[in-house]
């Protein structure tokens, strides 16, 4: 079933959730006060007309009557009305109550008997328009009016009777009167007249949940004000501001501002402002001191951990602190050469420098060490052996082997075929003995074939520091030149000279006496009559 809810009790329905949502602070900031309104506007009237008074309250309630206070010669009258309107005709202070709400503020009326008066009205805070009359009793006109506001003219016309300031603040607070010509130059001047603007919003006062908070430490800015109670519907915007002008948030309806990470040169003046109908109040400065602790316990790890370290491998230093905050300088060095090899700057406890690729050259101590400004604090040395991989080496053996094999191999074939070429020309089957061969007519050789040659000897180990090659027999062909006969060069400086390793052994490890294992005596490999061409 729906109900339909008159349009008064609609508004007072509003006006009651404006109050839930007004920023106000103070132990009575849920309940709000009944509040008077006259009609017409005016304070001061001539004895005789009458005046108004509507008691206005902010929580929906059904209708109930209405208190209502008058106080006249020191005594309080009471009555009560079964609506919220009241009329008045004689001079006093009168106040209300509405249900649900504190008493109104009392309201000075005075019906005056004097021909001359200044009319104000009842109520008027900082942002409201404020307006005075001047008004004589009976028909004859004013030709001019003045103002004074302190004893001081503020306004002089011949056209308006009123003075009107748009939007009042809190120095417009004093006494007024006017005068007033008549056509026969007579002046007429009313009695002094006290006006207050009332304060829309008290001067905001910023709060901080710690001002000497800690760095990386989560900080909450308030900003505090107070509204009145007969005004629990205005609307305030607020923005928190730091020393030299630094915005630290926009306008926003909210009065709380966080600062999830507060650091050392965030320290200074804070302040925030409040702002609604063209009013602005900025709170007073609060000194905000963050406190930076100084870096302490330094500690160099390697990742991978443990010793030794693979060659070849990534080796990470990482540089810790146990307690320290703020910006962090953290820079690594080898223990020997004091060089730098690194360094990094940032807002951590913790720091990495990486080795991409590990050597036996960085054996050695490594350490590092940590600033945040209070002086450099240096960690234990950390030693990193190096070692290197054994598969790698014989990886880089045999390849180096291979490609060599293949050239000897290729050398064998060669000499091989062109021994078998002699040994059809020589046509001595049966002969193997080495001996030199002689030419004989008729008989042609393989281009291919080098001509006729004697074997000489020259080395037993031609390459003694190369411990994984030995080479049992070396011998040198040297090319006869023509008319020479059996004339052979032995010199090696001969660009044509061709040598012949007789026999080659590739060895990859020896043991202590310098004989090859015998884990190894699968990997020997032997070549004889090889010729390098």
């Amino acid at each position: 079933m729906l109900f339909k809810i008159p349009e008064q009790t609609s508004m007072l329905l509003w006006a009651s959730l404006l109050v839930l949502a007004a920023p106000v602070s103070g132990p009575l900031a849920t309940v709000p006060r009944s509040m008077i309104s006259l009609q017409p506007p005016w304070t001061t009237v001539f004895h005789g007309e009458r005046v108004n008074l509507t008691c206005n309250g902010f929580h929906f309630y059904a209708p109930e009557k209405i208190k209502w206070y008058r106080w006249y010669s020191g005594k309080q009258h009471p009555s009560e009305t079964p609506g919220n309107t009241l009329e008045v005709r004689d001079s006093g202070q009168y106040g209300c109550q509405a249900p649900g709400s504190l008493p109104s503020r009392p309201v000075r009326l005075l019906f005056s008997t004097a021909s001359f008066i200044l009319q104000a009205p009842h109520s008027v805070f900082e942002g409201d328009e404020l307006v005075l009359r001047c008004r004589k009793r009976g028909r004859e006109k004013l030709t001019a009016v003045r103002y004074f506001w302190n004893r001081k003219v503020i306004s002089d016309s011949n056209k308006s009777l009123d003075l009107l300031i748009s939007q009042a603040r809190l120095n417009n607070s004093g006494c007024y009167q006017c005068t007033g010509s008549l056509e026969n130059k007579h002046v007429l001047r009313t009695s002094l007249t006290n006006i207050r603007i009332q304060e829309l919003f008290s001067r905001p006062k910023l709060k901080v949940t710690d001002s000497q908070p800690t760095e990386g430490n989560s900080v909450n800015l308030s900003c505090k004000t107070q509204l009145p109670l007969e005004r629990p519907d205005v609307r305030l915007r607020f923005v928190f501001f730091r020393d030299h002008g630094v915005i630290l948030s926009n306008w926003s309806a909210s009065p709380e501002l966080q600062v999830t990470a507060i650091w050392r040169e965030d320290s200074g003046s804070y302040w925030c402002g409040a702002v609604t109908s063209g009013i602005h109040k900025r709170s007073l400065p609060l000194q905000i001191d963050v406190q930076r602790i100084p870096v302490s316990g330094v500690f160099l790890e390697t990742q991978p951990q443990g010793d030794p370290v693979l060659e070849g491998e990534t080796l990470v230093l990482v540089c810790s602190v146990a307690e320290g905050t703020g910006n962090t300088t953290f820079s690594w060095h080898r223990e020997d050469t004091r060089e730098s090899l690194g360094q990094k700057s940032q807002r951590s406890q913790r720091a990495e420098l990486e080795i991409p690729v590990i050597r036996e050259g960085h054996t050695g101590g490594y350490y590092c060490t940590a600033d945040n400004g209070y002086g450099i604090i240096q960690s234990e040395v950390v030693n990193v052996s190096v070692r290197s991989t054994p598969g790698k080496r014989r990886g880089l053996v045999a390849a180096g082997t291979t490609g060599g094999t293949f050239g000897v191999l290729l050398a064998v074939a060669l000499l091989f075929y062109c021994w078998h070429q002699r040994k059809l020309g020589d046509g001595s089957l049966g002969d193997t003995t080495r001996r030199p061969l002689t030419l004989e007519p008729g008989v042609s050789f393989h281009p291919m074939c080098p001509a006729p040659v004697e074997l000489q000897q020259l080395y037993g180990n031609v390459h003694p520091k190369e411990r994984d090659l030995v080479y049992s027999e070396v011998q040198i062909i040297q090319p006869g030149e023509e008319g020479e006969g059996n004339t052979f060069r032995t010199s090696l400086e001969d660009q044509n000279a061709s040598i012949v390793y007789s026999e080659v052994k590739t060895q990859l490890q020896d043991d202590s006496t310098g004989k090859v294992s015998s884990k190894d005596e699968d990997i020997m490999e032997n070549h004889r009559g090889v010729l390098l061409m």
